[in-house]
This record gives structure tokens, C-alpha cells and sequence, in this order.
């Protein structure tokens, strides 16, 4: 027994030996077969090329970093959005100049990221592909060698290289990644508006591409799917409405039990940062509210007139697509106005030694978007009619909602309207824009009894407004014979029609 043992422990020896050569050599073959499928980080690297953040606005220096809609590693084309940052006057999405990968993010969420340096990372399709070719170059005599090996290695290997198919099999599976469809940012916010999958629209443009116009077609085509319900698939929706009703009625019991834990929990202490869109609007409201020395001036409007003629032009409108609201009368009643009193429409120079009057009547509106405020502006109400004047401030309201007005349609206002009445208001003091030298603030339209010409009282549309001017070059005769003007025009809207060019 003391002599047999050690010519056992020499055979287990022996045997240890041969597996571990196995595998060795199995990492050694694993390592030259897998290593060329992929560009490796360090040559994807050595290939890289910097993103530099380009001019997104005239003096803007920085800007933060909202969302990255992409992760490192990430392929993707040509227009694709990459990063949405936040400037100090609005959300802007930077795009991908060229279809690659991505390689790294030189700026993390919530950071500021300076212009005219790099912004991100990436490797072009041609770089990436160069070095795919490269690495499979160098690997293309692992087969021979494995080919060489002896002959027990492989029976010895046969369980084992099942388990890496396998497992190399489900690494493909996860690691596969769907094509990207090339797509412009405009029809990219259409589908996540509509929570859409961009495989499911078949692209009618060039290279595939998807447009706005297949988007709006695929929303028919199912909005025409949901409306042809057979008798069955009613009664189907029905019971699923009872068992939906049946599992509401459990959550308002289970919500009832913790409804005083949720509201002990709505109040928390932080400490938020003041960035963005609401670091610019704090910094202007007080300089604006510091140099400027104020002065209000408040009236009533009766727009029962005005009521009754937009109701009859709505639908009209409507039929071009145009949803038509009451700042587009406003709005040009104000530049009508202007033309009699051009001082409203000027600004005072910076050292205060000259009244600058401006040659267009730009109009703007205050925008309380989920950024902060915002006053875009239409551009030459003086020339537009009602539609035309309607339909920019539709794109304006939504492109500002959303966070995306370009900085052409913020800047080179002359004049402010806040339409704080849309939100309930009566009364308001506003802060003037500054360079402009007045805004008006509209307050919400009440049905409130009036005495008519005749002594009799009757039920009117009365809308407030207040007024605030600049009282270094306004004063309070000039507004007052500005807005008796602009009121008229409002009160009596066919008037207006005879001043329209």
C-alpha cells in the first residue's frame, strides 16, 4: 500500500497535466478565434475622433447636459439625436454629423459643457470597419493551428467546446442589436410622442428613411384597426372592462391604506440648482426690475364682439389646419396701434443717449414651458394676417412647451404680451422684457353685467388688462392714447378691418 500510493498520485499527476494542457490550450484557440470578431476599446480608441460642440447661439459660452438619448458603445446614423443640452434660452438637440460608433461621453448628465470643445467621442463607420478588417487579418491562422493540435486534446475538449457554442450562441443572441432607420429629430419626437416602434413604419424615403408623412399614415391605419371591432371582440372588451373595474376598485382600497404615507411623503428639504432657462430668467427679471423704472396702467376690454367673430372664423380656420385663438387679434389690433404710437415699437440705447425705433412690429408672447419662461415672438405682425399670425403662434406655444424654440424666434422682440388670464388670473403687474419698453398683461375673460347706451343692463365679455411702460422714455398719456387705440380696434373688430393693408 505505502508503494502503490505514489504510483496513483503519478497517474492522477499524469491526468491533472493533460487537463490542464486542455485547457490551456483551449483559452489559448478561444482567445485567437474571439479576439478578431470585434474591434477591441483600445483600437476603437486609437481611431476615435472628438465631437466639438459647435456655436448653438449667439454668446452662449456653455450649456448644460440634459439627457444623452444614446449609451457609450452605441451605433448610430447620420441626423440620428445624440444628446439634448439645455442653453440659456432653450433645449437644443445636437445630432450625429455622421453615421459611427460611439466611444465615450466626455460630460456626464447635469454637467456643463463648454462650446468649441469636445462633446463626445466616436469612431466613423469607415475607421470602424478598417479595424474589423485588420483584426480578422491577424487571426486567420488560429483555425490551422487548432487543426494541429492532437488528436486526445480534441475528444477531450468535445464536452467542453459544446458549452462555449452555447454560450457563445446566447452572447450573439443578446448582443445582436437591431438596425437603426435613419430619421430626422422632427419625426424621432413624433414617434416617442406616440410611443411608436420605428421597425413597425416602413420608411418611403431615400435609403429607407422613415418620414413624417409614414408616421401620420401608420396613426391612421391604426386609429382604422381599433374602430373594427367584431361582435365577439366587444364582448371580449367588455368582460376585460369588468375585470379591469373589479381590480380598480381593489387599488382604491390598497390606496386608501397608504394614502397617509404618500402624503407624508410629498415634502422633502433639497437644495435644487438654478440652471438653465430659470437661471436667465432670474438674472433678466431683476435687472429688468432694478434699471427699468416701472409704471402700470390698467383697463377693461369688452370683447363680446370679438367673441362672436372668432366663432364664426374658427371653423373656417380649423379647415387649414389652424387652431385660431384670440391672440392672433390681439396681436395685430397691437401692431395697428404701434403704427399711430411707433414709440412703443423702440428701445433705448445702451448708454441711454438714443431711442432706437425698430422697423417691424415683433410681437411676443410669454410661454410658461416646463423649462421656465419663455417669450418667443412673431416676426412682423405688421404684415400677416390673422391666419398667418395664428399659425406662428401655434408653432411657437408648442415648439416652447417642448423646450425646443430656436433662438431666431427668441430674439429681436419689440413688444410683450403675458396672457396670464389663461391660467385664471384677473390682475397682474408684469416685468418688462427688457430691451423692449412695455408689456401688457392679459387677465381672464369674465361674463360681467354692463350698462348698454341705452341705460339698460346686459350681459358682456369683459377681459382686464394692465399695463407696465418704461417711464424713462413712456409716459403715462402716451400709453394711455396706445391702448384707447388698441382697445377700439378690439371692441369694435370691424373697424379694424378698414385699417388692414
Amino acid at each position: 500500500m505505502t508503494v502503490a500510493a505514489p504510483a496513483r498520485s503519478t497517474a492522477q499527476a499524469k491526468s491533472a497535466a493533460s487537463q490542464a494542457a486542455s485547457s490551456q490550450s483551449d483559452v489559448a484557440l478561444s482567445g485567437s478565434n474571439e479576439a478578431p470578431a470585434t474591434p477591441t476599446a483600445a483600437a476603437l480608441e486609437r481611431r476615435s475622433r472628438d465631437f466639438i460642440l459647435p456655436d448653438i447661439g449667439e454668446g452662449i459660452v456653455e450649456c448644460e447636459v440634459v439627457t444623452w438619448h444614446v449609451a457609450e458603445g452605441d451605433t448610430v446614423e447620420e441626423d440620428q439625436t445624440i444628446v439634448d443640452v439645455m442653453t440659456d434660452k432653450a433645449l437644443v438637440e445636437i445630432t450625429a454629423s455622421e453615421p459611427g460608433r460611439i466611444v465615450r461621453f466626455h460630460y456626464a448628465q447635469g454637467e456643463n459643457a463648454r462650446v468649441h470643445t469636445p462633446l463626445y467621442a466616436y469612431v466613423p463607420d469607415e475607421e470602424a470597419e478598417a479595424e474589423s478588417a485588420e483584426s480578422t487579418e491577424s487571426g486567420v491562422t488560429a483555425p490551422e493551428r487548432k487543426q494541429a493540435q492532437p488528436e486526445y486534446l480534441s475528444e477531450n475538449r468535445q464536452e467542453g467546446d459544446g458549452k462555449s457554442d452555447n454560450r457563445s450562441g446566447q452572447d450573439g443572441r443578446h448582443g445582436e442589436s437591431r438596425p437603426r432607420i435613419p430619421v430626422t429629430p422632427a419625426v424621432r419626437r413624433l414617434l416617442r410622442e406616440h410611443q411608436l416602434d420605428i421597425q413597425a413604419i416602413a420608411g418611403s424615403g431615400r435609403n429607407g428613411r422613415v418620414l413624417k408623412e409614414d408616421v401620420l399614415a401608420y396613426l391612421k391605419q391604426s386609429e382604422t384597426r381599433e374602430t373594427d371591432v367584431t361582435p365577439d371582440d366587444a364582448h371580449k372588451v367588455g368582460a376585460a372592462a369588468e375585470t379591469d373595474k373589479a381590480a380598480a376598485e381593489a387599488c382604491a382600497v390598497a390606496s386608501d391604506v397608504v394614502s397617509d404615507e404618500v402624503r407624508s411623503s410629498r415634502l422633502e428639504a433639497k437644495a435644487v440648482p438654478l440652471k438653465g432657462v430659470a437661471a436667465v430668467m432670474a438674472r433678466r427679471m431683476v435687472q429688468a426690475s432694478t434699471q427699468i423704472p416701472h409704471f402700470h396702467y390698467g383697463d377693461e376690454l369688452d370683447i363680446t364682439d370679438l367673441l362672436a367673430l372668432r366663432a364664426r372664423l374658427k371653423v373656417r380656420a380649423e379647415q387649414q389646419g389652424i387652431r385660431l385663438t384670440l391672440m392672433p387679434f390681439i396681436m395685430k389690433a397691437m401692431a395697428l396701434a404701434v403704427i399711430e404710437e411707433p414709440i412703443l415699437n423702440a428701445r433705448l440705447s445702451e448708454d441711454e443717449s438714443e431711442i432706437l425705433y425698430q422697423g417691424a412690429c415683433n410681437i411676443g408672447m410669454a410661454v410658461d414651458s416646463a423649462s421656465g419662461l419663455m417669450v418667443p415672438n412673431v416676426k412682423g405682425v405688421e404684415r400677416l394676417s390673422i391666419l398667418e399670425i395664428a399659425r406662428e403662434v401655434g408653432r411657437l406655444t408648442e415648439a416652447a412647451r417642448s423646450g425646443r424654440v430656436a433662438q431666431a424666434d427668441l430674439k429681436g422682440g419689440t413688444l410683450s404680451i403675458s396672457n396670464i388670464g389663461a391660467l385664471g388670473g384677473t390682475y397682474a403687474a408684469p416685468i418688462i422684457n427688457q430691451p423692449e419698453v412695455a408689456i401688457v398683461a392679459l387677465g381672464r375673460t369674465q361674463r360681467l353685467p354692463r350698462f348698454d347706451g341705452e341705460g339698460n343692463v346686459c350681459a358682456r365679455d369683459i377681459m382686464t388688462i394692465t399695463w407696465a411702460g418704461d417711464h424713462r422714455i413712456i409716459d403715462g398719456g402716451t400709453i394711455a392714447r396706445f391702448s384707447n387705440l388698441w382697445k377700439h380696434y378690439l371692441e369694435h373688430p370691424d373697424e379694424m378691418l378698414l385699417s388692414l393693408s
